[in-house]
C-alpha cells in the first residue's frame, strides 16, 4: 500500500529552439511554459495537473532574471491556484535541491502539486548581440515584486582574494581542479588529456542519442582532445569540446505531486517515478579555503546520506547522471562516491541518460534536463534505482 502523501514525479518536459532570427524566438518564460505543458501531457492523466498547481519553483535564470518567474509562469499557464512560488539561487545543484525540498513539502502535506522548471535563452540573446545591427528582444520586463522565497546559498561564489587573482569564472577555476587531479594521479599532461578525452567521449555518445541534446555529434576522444580551428584551447587544459555549451535555448520542467493527487488526476502507474531520498551538502564555499581540490567531502557525505535514506547500496543503483560543466567535477564526483577513477573509461555504468556538456549547459539548469531524462529511463526499466 502506497501512502497518500508519498511524493512522485509524474510528468517531465523539455523544449529547445534554435532560431535563425533571434527576434522570432520565444522569450525564456514562454519556452519554459512549453516545457511545462509538455510535462503535463507527459503525465498522461485524465485531467490536467497544471490546473491543480499550488507551487511553482523556478531555477535562477542567467539569460533573463525575472523577479518572480514562478508567478509569471503560473499566469502564462493559467494556473490560478498557485499560492507559493520559489526561486533558487545560483548553483548547479539547484534543481535537485528544489526536488528534495518539494518532495518533503508534499510528504508533509504542505503541497499537493508542484512544478519545478528552469530555462535559458542565451543562444538567442548572444545571437541578437552579435548581429549588425544588434537586435532588440522584446522580452517581458515584469514589474512584479521579487520572489519572497529564495532557496539556496546566497553567498557569492568567490572571495575577494580569489577575484583579486582573477580566479572567479568557472572557466578559470575548474582547470585548477583538473591540474590537482592530474597531480594526484601522477600523470603527464598528454596522459591526462587522453584519460579526460576518453571520459568525455562517453558523454558525447550519450548526447548523440538524446533527442533534446544541443549537440548530437558523437565526437571521438581524439577529436575532443586535439586542438583545431573548430576546437580551440579555451583555458588549459580544456579544449572547446571539453566545455559545456552554455549558449543554448533550452527549458525543462517536472511535475511532482502526492500519490493521492496523481491517482485523482488519473495518472497511470507506469508514468510514476518515486524519489526515494535526497541530500544536499556543501564543501567550503570558497575553493581557495579547501584542504584539497581533487576530492569533495560534501559529495561523499550527500551520497552516503542519500543511499542510507533510500535503504540501498551503491551497487543497487542502475544508472547515474553526473553533473559538471567541465571534466574535473565528473572525476571528483566519481572518486568521491566510489565509482572509481576515470582511467578505465566512463563511469560505471556509462554516463546516462543526459550526456551533460554535449547535451547543453544551461547555467544552473542542466540537472532539470538530467532528471527529466532519468525519469524516462526509469520508466523503461521498472523497479530500477
Amino acid at each position: 500500500m502506497i501512502a497518500k502523501r508519498t511524493p512522485v514525479i509524474v510528468g517531465v518536459g523539455q523544449a529547445e529552439q534554435r532560431p535563425d532570427d533571434p527576434t522570432d524566438a520565444l522569450e525564456p518564460i514562454d519556452l519554459l511554459a512549453v516545457a511545462a505543458r509538455t510535462a503535463d501531457d507527459d503525465a498522461n492523466g485524465r485531467r490536467s495537473l497544471l490546473a491543480k498547481l499550488d507551487t511553482a519553483a523556478v531555477v535562477f535564470s542567467v539569460s533573463w532574471p525575472y523577479p518572480d518567474p514562478g508567478s509569471l509562469l503560473a499566469r502564462r499557464l493559467g494556473a490560478t491556484d498557485v499560492r507559493r512560488t520559489i526561486l533558487s539561487t545560483i548553483g548547479g545543484n539547484s534543481p535537485q535541491l528544489l526536488v528534495n525540498h518539494l518532495a518533503d513539502a508534499i510528504a508533509a502535506g504542505e503541497s499537493d502539486v508542484a512544478l519545478i522548471g528552469g530555462v535559458e535563452c542565451l543562444y538567442s540573446k548572444r545571437r541578437a548581440n552579435r548581429l549588425d545591427p544588434k537586435r532588440w528582444l522584446p522580452w517581458t520586463e515584469d514589474d512584479a515584486p521579487p520572489c519572497a522565497e529564495v532557496l539556496g546559498d546566497t553567498r557569492p561564489g568567490n572571495s575577494d582574494y580569489e577575484r583579486a587573482h582573477l580566479a572567479a569564472a568557472p572557466i578559470d577555476v575548474y582547470p585548477l581542479f583538473e591540474t590537482a587531479l592530474r597531480a594526484t594521479a601522477k600523470r603527464s599532461v598528454d596522459e591526462h588529456q587522453l584519460v579526460v578525452s576518453r571520459l568525455w567521449e562517453g558523454f558525447a555518445a550519450v548526447a548523440a542519442d538524446n533527442p533534446h541534446a544541443w549537440s548530437r555529434v558523437a565526437y571521438t576522444a581524439e577529436q575532443i582532445r586535439t586542438t583545431s580551428p573548430d576546437n580551440r584551447m579555451v583555458t588549459f587544459p580544456y579544449t572547446k569540446l571539453m566545455c559545456a555549451r552554455i549558449a543554448v535555448d533550452q527549458a525543462a520542467a517536472l511535475i511532482v505531486c502526492s500519490y493521492e493527487a496523481a491517482k485523482a488526476a488519473g495518472v497511470p502507474d507506469d508514468r510514476m517515478v518515486f524519489p526515494l531520498a535526497g541530500a544536499d551538502a556543501n564543501d567550503h564555499n570558497f575553493f581557495s579555503e579547501r584542504d584539497r581540490l581533487d576530492i569533495s567531502p560534501a559529495v561523499r557525505a550527500a551520497t552516503r546520506a542519500t543511499l542510507d535514506g533510500a535503504g540501498i547500496d551503491l551497487d543497487d543503483v542502475a544508472r547515474f547522471d553526473l553533473y559538471s560543466c567541465f571534466p574535473s567535477a565528473v572525476q571528483i564526483t566519481m572518486g568521491s562516491i566510489g565509482l572509481g577513477g576515470p582511467a578505465a573509461g566512463p563511469p560505471r555504468p556509462p554516463p546516462a541518460p543526459g550526456g551533460r556538456g554535449r547535451a547543453g549547459g544551461p547555467p544552473n539548469d542542466y540537472p532539470t534536463h538530467a532528471i527529466a531524462r532519468m525519469v524516462e529511463a526509469l520508466r523503461a526499466d521498472p523497479g530500477s534505482n
